[in-house]
């Protein structure tokens, strides 16, 4: 706890020397009216110093964790806040790219390459797991790709810094707070030296990029040599791994989903990962194949998934998607790994184009569209760029009422029409 007392006396010193200096400043000059004065943001002085609390005040709650003195102080002692974290936090690609942009680089000729090379050079550990966890080695070798491009980028970031980035102030605050305590006591119950605990922005680290709390529930040997290592140990990441997705309900042998053409007239509403009928439901729908085939015979319930709307690919999605969007829960994410496992497998790729002329709104963009449905009386949930399942429900219930296509998909058209709608609403 020395070093984080020293750390905090610093920058106190420093924002005195600040505030004194201001004040000396601001009283040569004509004092404005309270009507012109701008709302402060914070300085970066404040926020450090802010930061610096923030990491003193945690130490009671890691200490009835049962993180020690010496753990504490080795972790968090030296860590400064990031600011480049702070605005990452804001602006994942999984919400903000464009999903076809997403998934030139996921799903690119060079990342099948690398993931067939992978496939020849690990057979044999991935045939085991295979047959152990009942995870398809392609969907292993998938994730192993999208998550660090096969152990080449796991993120550099000092995990403690990342974390407490990220449980200090920001949208994602009450995920990282946890994550904190677990990955302190990571590094208590393995002895991990905290220069050695990299990670992404995030706080995920290794080579299938786990967050904390996961490791401590659901990491595995994968090489029998007593300590689990998930940034040096390729079988302990894939094990790891292989045991979180068997465990989130994969069924071998099952799909995870099949790209279709939809009917004249779908009634687009009832297309989203939250809706779900048996698949001869959708076949008295309409819904064929894209090959324009009838759809495959199933005992499972299927939802449409329309990853850039109703101008865009369509997919009947099964239980095994959603399996990966148990522990990643973005849908292009998703995606990008069960289309690169199929890829990998020697399939073709996606049939229907995108529509890359569509331009995915910015964070402010989609803080107005919130704004502006929730004043027209929509439940959007919480207003914070994120456009999940109540999101896009609302737009879907706002398109409906208008006879248009109720795809859920925000674009920079519909947007300007409901903010405009929303603008003219009588207060």
């Amino acid at each position: 706890m020395r070093l984080i007392l020293l750390m905090l006396a610093y920058i106190l010193s420093m924002a005195l020397m600040a505030a004194a200096y201001g004040a000396t400043a601001v009283s040569t000059a004509a004092v404005p009216s309270a009507s012109d004065v701008p709302v402060p943001t914070p300085s970066p002085a404040a926020e450090d110093q802010a930061f610096a609390r923030f990491v003193q005040d945690f130490w009671p709650t890691a200490q009835a964790a049962g993180i020690t003195a010496a753990t504490y102080d080795a972790a968090m002692g030296t860590i400064s806040r990031n600011q480049h974290i702070s605005d990452l936090n804001l602006h994942q690609p999984e919400f903000t790219k464009a999903i076809w942009d997403y998934l030139d680089t996921a799903v690119s000729p060079q990342r099948i390459a690398d993931g067939q090379a992978m496939l020849a050079s690990d057979a044999d550990i991935l045939a085991k797991l295979e047959a152990k966890y009942g995870v398809p080695k392609e969907i292993l070798v998938s994730i192993w790709g999208n998550e660090s491009d096969y152990g080449r980028s796991m993120g550099s970031y000092n995990m403690f810094q990342a974390l407490a980035t990220l449980a200090y102030g920001g949208p994602r605050s009450d995920y990282a707070r946890p994550q904190l305590i677990a990955a302190l006591k990571m590094m208590q119950q393995n002895h991990y030296a905290a220069s050695d605990m990299t990670s992404s922005w995030a706080g995920a680290f290794g080579q299938t990029q786990f967050v904390p709390t996961t490791f401590l529930n659901q990491a595995v040997y994968g090489d029998g040599d007593g300590k689990i290592d998930l940034w040096n140990s390729v079988p302990d990441a894939l094990a790891s791994r292989a045991n979180v997705i068997a465990k989130a309900g994969w069924k071998m042998g099952k799909p995870w989903g099949i790209e279709v053409a939809l009917p004249t007239g779908f009634a687009y509403e009832d297309s989203g990962l939250d809706i779900t009928y048996p698949v001869a439901t959708w076949t008295k729908r309409g819904v064929k194949t894209i090959a324009g085939g009838a759809l495959p015979a199933s005992d499972e319930d299927a939802s449409v998934y329309l990853p850039a709307g109703a101008k865009g690919p369509a997919f009947l999605i099964f239980p095994n998607f959603k399996a990966i969007l148990k522990y990643n829960n973005a849908a292009s994410y998703a995606l990008a790994v069960c289309e690169l496992a199929d890829r990998l497998k020697g399939a073709p790729g996606i049939v229907a184009a995108w529509p890359r002329d569509e331009q995915p709104l910015n964070l402010d963009e989609r803080l107005t569209l919130q704004t502006s449905l929730a004043k027209l009386g929509f439940d959007i949930g919480k207003i914070d760029g994120l456009l999940g399942n109540k999101s896009r429900g609302a737009l879907r219930l706002w398109q409906k009422a208008l006879n248009l296509p109720a795809d859920g998909f925000p674009t920079e058209d519909l947007l300007t029409r409901i903010a405009l709608e929303a603008q003219q609403k009588a207060p």
